[in-house]
C-alpha cells in the first residue's frame, strides 16, 4: 500500500476501511483498537504523574507510560504489516495456474502468504496481552478520576485480542502445514484464556469503584 494508514485523517482511514478495497481489514482494525487501548491507559498514567495524592505510584506511572507509548507505536506498525500481508495474499490469488508448474508455485506462495497473514495478528495479540497486563497493574493505583478510561482501555484491548484471534484462525484454517497451524492456535487460545477474564475483571473492578 502506498498510503501509511496511521498517518491518514480518521475519516479518510474509515472511508478506506469501509470501501471495497481488500485492505485494510479486520487485522488492521484490531491493531488500531489495541493502540487506542494503549493510548487511553497512557493518558491515565499522565494524569497520575505529578499528583501528590499518588506519590507512591509515580515510578509506576512513568514507566508504564513509556512502555505503553512503545507498544502503541509497534501496534501502528502492525496495522501496515497486516494490510500489506493481506494484499500479498490477494496477489497470490491472482497468480496464473494454467500449468502444473504454475499450480505448484502458486500453492507454495499461498502457503507462505497464509503464514505471514497468521503471524501478524498473532503479534497483535502478544502486544495487546502485554498492554492489558500493564493496565491491570494500574487499577487502583492511578488517578481515580480517570478510572473509567482505564476500563475503556481494557475493553479496547479485549476487543483487539478477540478480533486478532479471528484473523489468526481464518488463516490457520487454510494452511496445509498443520503443525504450524496447530501451534499458533494453541498459543492463541492460551492468550485468550488469560486475557479475556482479566479484561472483564478490570472492567468490573472499575465499575464497582465508581458506583
Amino acid at each position: 500500500m502506498d498510503t501509511v494508514l496511521h498517518e491518514m485523517k480518521i475519516d479518510e482511514y474509515l472511508d478506506l476501511l469501509g470501501s471495497n478495497a481488500p485492505a485494510p481489514g479486520g487485522g488492521a482494525a484490531a491493531a488500531f483498537s489495541a493502540a487506542q487501548g494503549c493510548a487511553l491507559a497512557q493518558m491515565v498514567c499522565e494524569l497520575t504523574k505529578g499528583r501528590k495524592k499518588y506519590a507512591e505510584s509515580q515510578e509506576l506511572a512513568e514507566n508504564a507510560s513509556e512502555t505503553l507509548a512503545s507498544l502503541r507505536s509497534s501496534l501502528l506498525s502492525l496495522m501496515e504489516e497486516d494490510a500489506q500481508g493481506y494484499q500479498g495474499f490477494m496477489d497470490v490469488l491472482a497468480m496464473p495456474k494454467s500449468s502444473e508448474d504454475e499450480i505448484i508455485y502458486r500453492k507454495a506462495a499461498m502457503e507462505m502468504a497464509l503464514r505471514e497473514c497468521t503471524k501478524t495478528p498473532f503479534r497483535i495479540m502478544l502486544l495487546a496481552d502485554e498492554a492489558l497486563q500493564l493496565v491491570d497493574t494500574l487499577v487502583g493505583r492511578t488517578n481515580a478520576n480517570a478510572a473509567s478510561d482505564l476500563a475503556c482501555a481494557a475493553l479496547n484491548l479485549k476487543s483487539a485480542l478477540q478480533a486478532a484471534w479471528l484473523n489468526v484462525r481464518v488463516n490457520t484454517a487454510s494452511l496445509s502445514d498443520r503443525n504450524f497451524a496447530t501451534q499458533y492456535e494453541k498459543d492463541g487460545q492460551a492468550i485468550l484464556a488469560r486475557t479475556l477474564p482479566l479484561a472483564d475483571r478490570i472492567e468490573q473492578t472499575v465499575r464497582s469503584s465508581i458506583g
